[in-house]
This record gives structure tokens, C-alpha cells and sequence, in this order.
């Protein structure tokens, strides 16, 4: 079994920047896709980044593109997501999620894994 538990988040101006931090435990994710999430109350959960396991290859969502960098340390087991120029529709609750498989997925269904989520708020 995997844990995942995100943190980072928390209250900056628009134009700020945060990093956000998924700790993974239960067992070593070095071999699993990773991907960040974010969901605001009262839409779905959408795609926002994803990484293959040796940090080569990676995908974003169009809205972060440019904006967002995600990262992984494979020997810390901890995966990253930089937020810079942030903007008030970033403002969401930010999971991250681990994926056995080993392509790089824009869809929530294929991640096996899920952290409880931690919440970025971005006031203008």
C-alpha cells in the first residue's frame, strides 16, 4: 500500500509563487508515474501536471503550462510541483496521485493512488 501526503499549501498574493511537496510512504514510487491534481468546490478534479518515473518526460495542463514545474526525487520519494506567476484560478485544493503504470496520464482514472490534498488559495 502507498501513502501519499501533500503539503505547501497555503495563502499567497496573485504573481506569488509556492512549491508544493507530496511525501510518499508504503513503499518506494520510484517506478510509478506521478501527477498533481486540483479540484475547486463544485467541479471535477482536473489534470494539472504528470511526470514518468525517471523525470523525463513530463505533461501539463494548457492553463499551467509555462507556469508550473513538476519534479521528482526518487531517493527522497517525494514529488514537487513549483508554482510560479500564480493567478486567482489557480485556487484549489492540489492532490497529488501515483500511477503503477508507467505512461505519462492525464487521466484520474489511471492513477491508483491517492494524498488527502492540501489547499492553495490565491488572492488578487
Amino acid at each position: 500500500q502507498v501513502q501519499l501526503v501533500e503539503s505547501g499549501g497555503r495563502l499567497v498574493q496573485a504573481g506569488g509563487s509556492l512549491r508544493l511537496s507530496c511525501a510518499a510512504s508504503g513503499r518506494a514510487l520510484s517506478t510509478y508515474t506521478m501527477g498533481w491534481f486540483r479540484q475547486v468546490p463544485g467541479k471535477e478534479r482536473e489534470f494539472v501536471a504528470a511526470i514518468n518515473w525517471i523525470g523525463s518526460s513530463t505533461n501539463y495542463a494548457d492553463s499551467v503550462k509555462g507556469r508550473f514545474t513538476i519534479s521528482r526525487d526518487n531517493a527522497k520519494n517525494t514529488l514537487y510541483l513549483q508554482m510560479n506567476s500564480l493567478k486567482s484560478e489557480d485556487t484549489a485544493v492540489y492532490y497529488c496521485a501515483a500511477d503503477r503504470s508507467s505512461l505519462v496520464t492525464i487521466s484520474l482514472d489511471e492513477y491508483d493512488y491517492w494524498g488527502q490534498g492540501t489547499q492553495v488559495t490565491v488572492s488578487s
